[in-house]
């Protein structure tokens, strides 16, 4: 065994603060006793909102499916090293990362520390040193990283939705989204928006921005698994309220 069984180590489990939201957290761990029976159970004892993964792909479908505030890594995972879960996972969400793994080496601790982790602990660990670890993070994170929200990557090519799911745009795509999130919530005339589709505004159809319009929040749709917040203003444009 290598986590350290709550029934030996506790006889009570701590308070659950109900006046604020649980914490929630992905557990990606491949062992399904440590998984199922020690860890997913332990955490909820302590109030924490957790789900367990049994390899990387069940984590990445939860990561699209849900908002987690941290994902706690095993480095040993069946699919996929726990190193490179955290760099994609780093590159792309503003989850705090904490790795539990086995491998007690200064190597592999300041690999995963580089490789994006917020925190490194070793196998076996005491459960309420994990879930104070936990609330430490969770505190930090509340007080330095906004609400998740739309948005675009520095080069702009890219559309990130808050659930950090990226996908890559058209140059018009990108020029009227740009557009879009530059008006800070205001709504956008269609003249502006066509002017940014076509260099012969009298010539173009109105009603080709209806089916830009229609077929981006259908692309979005598709590909980031939530609905981009992009309406028309009756009268005006369209508004993003991102």
């Amino acid at each position: 065994m290598s986590i350290a069984n709550p029934a030996k180590d506790h006889t009570s489990s701590a308070p659950i603060d109900r006046a604020q939201r649980p914490l929630r957290v992905l557990l990606v761990e491949d062992d399904p006793e440590i998984r199922d029976e020690i860890l997913v159970p332990g955490l909820r004892n302590y109030g924490i909102d957790v789900i367990g993964a049994d390899c990387a792909a069940t984590a990445d479908r939860l990561l699209r499916e849900n908002t987690f505030d941290i994902v706690v890594l095993d480095v040993g995972l069946p699919d996929e090293s726990g190193f490179s879960v955290a760099r994609r996972l780093r590159a792309g969400s503003s989850a705090g990362i904490v790795m539990l793994t086995g491998r007690t080496e200064n190597p592999d601790r300041v690999r995963g520390l580089s490789e994006g982790a917020d925190a490194y602990l070793t196998k076996p660990v005491a459960l309420d040193v994990l879930v104070a670890t936990l609330r430490s993070l969770g505190r930090r994170l509340s007080t330095s990283v906004p609400p998740p929200t739309w948005q675009l990557t520095a080069d702009s090519w890219c559309l990130l939705s808050p659930r950090g799911v990226s996908m890559a745009l058209t140059l018009p795509e990108r020029r009227i989204l740009g557009r879009l999130m530059a008006g800070d919530g205001e709504p956008v005339s269609r003249d502006e928006l066509i002017a940014m589709l076509t260099e012969d505004i009298l010539d173009f159809d109105p009603h080709r921005l209806e089916m830009f319009v229609y077929r981006l929040r259908c692309k979005v749709a598709e590909s980031c698994g939530e609905t981009l917040p992009l309406r028309a203003v009756r009268g005006v444009g369209y508004v993003l309220t991102c």
